[in-house]
């Protein structure tokens, strides 16, 4: 069949040629290409690694715990909300309780009550507790005669023919009862009731002193009376001059000295006016149950005030008394004894001790030094402290007083 060219319109290209080599003819034998050597032998592949099991689900996704630094501010805004409220309600309660406090002492204050613990409640004789006082209690003359024994047990007198009672109340406590007057009303000057009221009133107020702890004033029948602490273990007079009075030591005495040097510089410091003792030697000195000195002043309708170097003279006069045993003679206090004789009843003391002491005898009769300096010297020697003076339980505290009273 004759082939009959076609033409391709002049917009179709005409099939690619093998260009530069012309058809093969029947006659024409191709070559065999030329043998491609075979690849080198490749190794065998390498074994599959065994499989693994499946890998484990992992667990849901949690929330990182926040760092110390991350610490959510609300937290600390609600532990310093709270601290803040502990502060203030701490500030309202302090604030409340010291406005309560104030009210009930001017409430008492006003009332002029009285509050302190009656013996006839108890049968116990602790201590009394804190009070708060307008001034020291009122007794009724019933009480206290019964408490003295229809005033039958006398201990002693004053220089202003005072007498000095003891008394025991309900409880066991022990009490020192002054009958300042006692007879008719017409007797009692104006002058002696003022003195009265003073000598009532005038708080030492401290631990080496016998105070005024209760009074009676009664007009029918008459009688003024004042009651005191009372020290069980007698006047410093019996012990260094009575042979069957307990024997006192050499630490015995250097305390019952401090506790008198103590006792009268708080004396001469009170404010807003100094009390003077007004017969101060060692029949008017007290111990305590434990022998702490306990400073008395019994003495009553005194008209001539006395000069605080009085005091100091005669403090000399009973440390020198202390020192040596002896009763010192007013008249040559200094020419009796040039060097320091120890009393022969002590079995041993501190030989550079007492001639430093003998030295502030010197000084306080000589009167060149107040009561505060004799303390200071004082101290320093013997190195004892207001508080190793003072005596363990004081009375004042023990004695427990029946009264309810509105009144001075």
């Amino acid at each position: 069949m004759e082939e009959v060219p076609i033409d391709f319109p002049f917009f179709f290209a005409p099939p690619p040629q093998n260009i530069g080599a012309s058809p093969p003819t029947e006659t024409q034998v191709i070559p065999n290409p030329s043998p491609v050597p075979p690849p080198p032998a490749q190794p065998p592949p390498a074994q599959p690694p065994p499989a693994q099991p499946p890998p484990a689900q992992p667990p849901p996704a949690q929330t990182p715990p926040p760092q110390l630094s991350e610490v959510p501010h609300a937290v600390n805004k609600k532990k310093s909300h709270k601290s803040k409220m502990y502060i203030i309600v701490g500030v309202l309660v302090g604030v409340l309780g010291v406005m309560a406090a104030l009210v009930a002492f001017f409430f008492l204050w006003n009332q002029k009550v009285k509050l302190i613990k009656p013996w006839g409640e108890t049968g116990s004789s602790g201590q009394l507790q804190d009070v708060v006082t307008t001034g020291v209690p009122k007794l009724k003359l019933a009480e206290l005669e019964t408490a003295c024994e229809d005033f039958s047990n006398i201990i002693g007198s004053t220089s202003s023919d005072a007498t000095i009672y003891k008394g025991t109340l309900s409880t066991g406590s022990e009490i020192a009862v002054l009958a300042v007057a006692s007879g008719s009303l017409q007797d009692w000057s104006e002058d002696h009731e003022t003195q009265f009221q003073e000598k009532r009133l005038s708080q030492v107020n401290h631990k080496n002193f016998l105070n005024v702890i209760g009074y009676c004033h009664e007009d029918e029948p008459f009688n003024r009376m004042l009651v005191f602490e009372y020290a069980p273990n007698g006047s410093l007079f019996e012990h260094l001059h009575d042979q069957d009075a307990e024997h006192l030591d050499w630490p015995m005495r250097l305390r019952i000295v401090m506790g008198i040097a103590y006792c009268m510089e708080h004396m001469h410091n009170l404010n807003p006016k100094p009390i003077s003792h007004t017969n101060l030697n060692s029949s008017s000195v007290y111990l305590a149950t434990d022998y702490a000195a306990k400073v008395s002043d019994f003495t009553f309708l005194s008209s001539t005030p006395l000069d605080p170097m009085t005091n100091v003279s005669s403090f000399g006069a009973l440390l020198q008394e202390i020192i040596t045993g002896k009763i010192p003679d007013p008249d040559s206090l200094l020419q009796e004894e040039t060097k320091p004789v120890a009393d022969p009843t002590l079995k041993s003391f501190q030989e550079e001790v007492m001639e430093r002491l003998w030295e502030v005898v010197k000084e306080c009769l000589s009167q060149k030094v107040e009561m505060k300096e004799v303390v200071v010297k004082l101290r320093e020697i013997t190195g004892i402290t207001p508080e190793a003076a003072l005596p363990s339980r004081s009375p004042a505290w023990w004695a427990e007083l029946e009264i309810i009273s509105t009144e001075m």
